[in-house]
Parts: C-alpha cells; structure tokens; sequence
C-alpha cells in the first residue's frame, strides 16, 4: 500500500523554524514531482513548494526567502524548512505526488493526512 506520511508540525513563535518532513512507502520506482500544500482555516489549499527529482524547486512567492524544500530520492523523503515564520503561514501542510510510479501500474494524486503548523505567540 503506497502512502504519504508527513511528521514535523506543531506550535512555533513568530520568527522560529519547524522542518517537516514526509515519507514515501510502498514498491516505487520513481517520484518525479513532491509537493507541500497548506490549507489555513476558511481558505483554500494552495501549493507552498515544489521540487522534481532532479532538484527543481519552485516556491510560492509568500515563502520564497523563507522556506526550503529538499529531498532524499534514496529515502523516499520530502523536506520543508520553514524559517522566519510568520503567524500567517499557520496552517495544515500537506505533501503531495502527482504521480507515483509503480512497477506495473501509476498511482496519480498521492496526498499525505497532513501535519498541523500554528505560529503564535
């Protein structure tokens, strides 16, 4: 069974750093894209970084600065370094694949159940 788990959140001051972070399990050959989401309370879920398999990223521009995201192919792990938070980052963040190749079959649409970030004083 193939499933994204994501560990890391919790409650952080203005201005600290989490990491999250985000395993992939299951009989993968290959992850081209990973993702992480945040959906806040009353809005939208909207993509936060991207990273491909060769180490492209792409950042949203309310964390570009500010956030990292990396990843460990051999590992099947997805990082995202969040420094300078803000209490307007808060929000469940999610990891995502778009496409999970198996050895005789495509998974599309891969989310993980989320990790709650809260930045508050």
């Amino acid at each position: 069974q193939v499933q994204l788990v994501e560990s890391g959140g919790g409650l952080v001051q203005p201005g600290g750093s989490l990491r999250l972070s985000c395993a992939a399990s299951g009989s993968i050959v290959s992850i081209n894209v990973m993702d992480w989401y945040r959906q806040a309370p009353g809005k939208e879920r909207e993509l936060v970084a991207s990273i491909t398999n060769g180490g492209i990223t792409n950042y949203a521009d309310s964390v570009k600065g500010r956030f990292t995201i990396s990843r460990d192919n051999g590992k099947k792990m997805v990082y995202l370094q969040m420094n300078s938070l803000k209490p307007e980052d808060t929000a469940v963040y999610y990891c995502h694949a778009p496409r999970v190749v198996f050895p005789y079959y495509n998974h599309d649409g891969l989310w993980g159940q989320g990790t709650l970030v809260t930045v508050s004083s």
